[in-house]
């Protein structure tokens, strides 16, 4: 029988309550998936993560959303959130007026991305005239305009898709550390030696600031696969075997889905891992089960002071 979160955790020297997540929404188009949005935020929110993140994109609409998103989950809820921002699609004022407006709204907390290209993923990257060129670049100025801003950035397990090698992948994660991150959150994978290979390469690299994993649950297999050969991330052959004959009966694949993602993570408690970035999909049934998996229980808010009353 498989050991729970607490043997995990104590063969590592780490308590359950050592053990943090935080988890990633991106901003709905329609009202039901706004619906859906905020059901998964209100399921979520009991287990106290450490910040909820807000995906970015190019586009004036879809900077909007994620600007209200955040906002409505700053002056709704308890939660910390971490809007994402990119270098796409925009010159260094205008991502300096949304920095800005994060500041003034009361967000203490960015995920700088370089961003995907305008075109595409699978297609060359190219600056926007009068843009900020990188992800460091971006770092650099919000730290330099707001220095009570954290600042976290993007890694990858696997190296990024545009890397040749892993020399130049781990002197662009230094760049971004140099200019201010202070936290790295990969992309996600699914094979637990590439990320402790990953980690070896980092310390080697003289790298010492957090390397959150990245954990994707598997919604819907096919989609995850295709959405991972862009991005970079392999499925191994025994991952795509535990979906297989499931394509319609969803029911079982949901099972599979929160087996496999408890398995990767109980996995990594083990290898001393203490800090979980889910991706949620604005689906939040699967990553409340793992959390419970891991340990955690929801928070329940304070009595009121009978002194007060």
């Amino acid at each position: 029988m498989m050991t729970d979160a607490a043997a995990r955790a104590s063969r590592t020297g780490k308590s359950l309550s050592d053990l943090r997540v935080s988890f990633e929404f991106f901003p709905p188009k329609t009202e039901a998936m706004e619906e859906t949005l905020w059901r998964s935020v209100e399921r979520l929110a009991p287990l106290a993560p450490d910040f909820v993140s807000v995906t970015y994109g190019a586009g004036g609409s879809t900077r909007e959303r994620t600007h209200a998103t955040v906002a409505r989950i700053l002056s709704e809820t308890a939660l910390k959130p971490a809007a994402h921002l990119t270098c796409v699609g925009a010159t260094r004022a205008e991502v300096d007026a949304v920095v800005d407006s994060y500041a003034e709204a009361g967000v203490r907390h960015i995920v700088a991305l370089r961003g995907d290209p305008v075109e595409g993923i699978g297609t060359a990257y190219r600056p926007h005239p009068g843009g900020y060129d990188r992800a460091a670049d971006l770092v650099g100025a919000i730290r330099s305009r707001h220095p009570e801003i954290e600042v976290s950035v993007s890694a990858y397990a696997e190296r990024h898709p545009e890397s040749p090698d892993w020399s130049i992948e781990i002197d662009n994660l230094k760049r971004k550390v140099d200019a201010g991150a202070s936290r790295a959150i990969t992309q996600f994978f699914f094979d637990n030696d590439l990320y402790s290979a990953f980690l070896d390469r980092v310390a080697a690299a003289g790298i010492s600031i957090p390397i959150v994993p990245g954990i994707v649950p598997v919604l819907n297999f096919s989609q995850t696969a295709k959405f991972a050969e862009k991005a970079g991330a392999s499925v191994p052959d025994w991952f795509a075997a535990r979906f297989e004959g499931l394509e319609d009966d969803a029911a079982t694949r949901q099972l599979v889905a929160a087996a496999v993602c408890s398995e990767q993570v109980l996995d990594l408690v083990d290898r001393g891992v203490s800090d979980f970035h889910f991706y949620t999909m604005n689906r939040a049934d699967l990553v409340y089960a793992i959390c419970h998996l891991l340990g955690m229980r929801p928070v329940k808010p304070a009595a009121p002071d009978a002194a007060a009353a």
